[in-house]
């Protein structure tokens, strides 16, 4: 099954169409914020979240504002991440990285109110006043401290991690991020927390799978391939599951994942064909 392109297109139209800045003073944060937001990709975790709503029979119209909300969260990651105080990239997406585009302090405004404009995007969503609430307090925690920021710093601090820290890791890290993208749409669309279970699993699963494959791409992938240069977590000297477990291993992990993934999936009524998909995309990017 190929991936679902209508969605990702869906998204990309509807990010096309967003604006940042009223007046000219600031007309050059929006140049940089639409710079890094519009520069490409598949759109995964906004695709997850139309997905989802697919699966519950929803109309993705309904739930675009929430998707664009989760790419801007999750750009403003990349533009933090790609800083030399961070992980020093000077490629993203095959492009200058924001910082070397319009130097560092716009880079680190254009995250900052990339963030910001996300919560107001995602509050402003019409709808049941505490879905929408809990929409906000779910993307907001999956980005703070208990969730990708906390991740992070984990990140730049820790040394020497194991298999369980490593784990606890990038569920924090990339994880939460990818798991609220289907939990923030269940929460939208009404879904009890008791009917959340499969879903959840689903996308705790995915995350997992994403960051396996993520890591091993930069050993065997190519900088055309991955839009930024090859090998960038071995000069930086951090822990992966390749380095932690060996390629083969990874490789296992990963189909690990994927399979629980789908069989995650064979318990939600609905039609699941975009959320398999995804989790189908992500697993072949390294086979």
């Amino acid at each position: 099954m190929s991936y679902p392109d209508d969605l990702r297109e869906a998204v990309d139209r509807h990010l096309e169409s967003v604006r940042f800045s009223g007046e000219s003073a600031t007309e050059g944060l929006e140049d940089a914020m639409r710079y890094s937001l519009l520069a490409g990709g598949k759109r995964i975790r906004p695709v997850l979240c139309l997905a989802t709503a697919r699966s519950m029979g929803r109309p993705i119209e309904e739930y675009l504002s929430m998707a664009a909300a989760l790419e801007m969260v999750h750009t403003y990651s990349l533009v933090h991440d790609d800083l030399p105080a961070m992980d020093d990239d000077d490629l993203r997406r095959g492009q200058p990285t924001s910082h070397i585009r319009f130097g560092e302090a716009v880079a680190i405004l254009a995250g900052d109110g990339l963030f910001a404009e996300a919560m107001r995007t995602l509050a402003a969503v019409p709808g049941d006043p505490e879905r929408v609430l809990e929409t906000v307090k779910l993307l907001a925690g999956a980005t703070g401290v208990a969730g990708m920021v906390g991740g992070q710093y984990v990140d730049v601090t820790a040394e020497d991690l194991d298999a369980e820290q490593l784990l606890r890791l990038h569920s924090l890290k990339t994880g939460r991020l990818i798991e609220v993208s289907v939990e923030s749409a269940l929460a939208y669309g009404g879904v009890p927390a008791a009917g959340r279970g499969s879903y959840e699993l689903f996308a705790r699963e995915v995350g997992v799978l994403f960051q396996i494959v993520d890591d091993i791409l930069d050993v065997t992938g190519s900088d055309e391939e991955l839009g930024k240069p090859q090998g960038s977590d071995e000069r930086h000297g951090k822990v992966t599951y390749v380095s932690l477990y060996g390629l083969e291993r990874a490789r296992e992990l990963a189909a690990g994942s994927h399979g629980a993934a789908i069989a995650a999936l064979d318990e939600v009524e609905g039609e699941t064909g975009s959320l398999r998909s995804v989790a189908d995309y992500i697993y072949r990017r390294e086979t």
